[in-house]
């Protein structure tokens, strides 16, 4: 799928052509008044998206592509870099690449709102494969495959940019990580099309789906809206509360069972026992072997059901919901990390 950034109309630091610097520090005249620089927050909440079944229409909204990954927040400070989880978790350690490409911004202070992935050969974000670059859910390696893909810029040079239009932003963080770049830190570029036509590309590619943002909002933590989702597959996060076993499958688990949350407790939403691979299959039931309980989490009406601990959150991909709310044509992603904070799936 071809993509074509929206081209700012002039830059708004320096030439069009000239990699964008922080100036030199010089010594301040003591005749001119010193300018207000914004303190540099130590975390910001992110931005989250709506879920919703159709692309919003009209020339006030932009898209991108839905990167399927964890989200990130970079921070360049003066005292140095660190990468921040959803959760505000600093995993610094396990990104050494893109801690890297972040040194080489050319910027004094910065923070880049983002996604890191891992690309599968085709060029879609994987993220089984991120979660294996990582050592699985609770793994402690460091990924030198994931790359980080830059949607929005917070804060640049003593400047917080989250009351600015999200335009102004995108037009700072065109300049800062170039539109063509191919290194660990990269641009989540900008599509101008109509979004019906772009959502049915992306499902033909086999990506997650598309992200509309509204051209004028400022940046506000939360889901209020001005992010809007719209997915190909939906893609939900399920508390494991049991499995059943099998004779036949990887590491003997035939399928996982799987909860919502309706208010403060957990409802059945059916199984999955597609999506293992050899690997997680077996890391998965280690996990669940020492979580079981004889107390269930949720009703769960399955003969031999063994049941667990609510601990375990999965990725689920899954196609519907039943007439009785279950799930339809569910698949294993893998697990989410408790940094970071994934979203129960809650039934009204």
């Amino acid at each position: 799928m071809k993509t074509t950034p929206r081209k700012p109309s002039k830059p708004l630091l320096g030439e069009a052509d000239a990699p964008l610097r922080s100036r030199p520090r010089r010594r301040r005249d003591p005749a001119q008044p010193n300018l207000p620089l914004d303190p540099m927050p130590a975390r910001v909440g992110p931005c989250l998206a709506l879920l919703k079944a159709k692309p919003p229409k009209g020339d006030d909204w932009v898209y991108e592509i839905k990167w399927d990954g964890y989200r990130l927040a970079v921070h360049v400070e003066p005292t140095g870099i660190r990468i921040l989880t959803r959760g505000g978790h600093d995993w610094t350690d396990r990104f050494p690449a893109i801690k890297q490409a972040a040194l080489w911004l050319p910027v004094g202070t910065v923070i880049l709102d983002g996604e890191a992935v891992v690309l599968d050969e085709q060029g879609r974000s994987n993220f089984g494969l991120l979660q294996q670059s990582l050592g699985g859910r609770g793994g402690k390696k460091s990924s030198n495959d994931a790359i980080f893909m830059a949607f929005d810029l917070l804060y640049f040079d003593g400047h917080d940019l989250r009351n600015s239009e999200l335009s102004m932003r995108r037009h700072l963080l065109e300049d800062l990580v170039p539109v063509e770049g191919q290194g660990d830190i990269r641009l989540s570029e900008e599509i101008e099309a109509d979004g019906d036509q772009l959502l049915a590309s992306a499902c033909e590619l086999g990506l997650e789906g598309i992200i509309a943002k509204r051209l004028d909002a400022p940046y506000s933590s939360g889901r209020l809206g001005d992010w809007v989702k719209i997915k190909c597959i939906q893609s939900d996060s399920f508390v494991i509360v049991g499995y059943e076993r099998s004779t036949v499958a990887r590491a003997g688990i035939g399928r996982l069972l799987l909860a919502a949350r309706k208010g403060k407790k957990l409802v059945y939403v059916g199984g999955v026992g597609t999506g293992f691979n050899e690997r997680n299959a077996y890391e998965l039931r280690e996990k669940l072997d020492g979580l079981v309980t004889s107390a269930p989490a949720a009703v769960v009406d399955r003969k031999g059901a063994i049941f667990v601990k609510p601990k375990l959150i999965a990725e689920i991909e899954y196609r519907a919901w039943t007439d009785d709310a279950k799930l339809r044509h569910a698949s294993y992603k893998g697990l989410r990390e408790v940094q970071d904070e994934a979203v129960v799936y809650e039934v009204q």
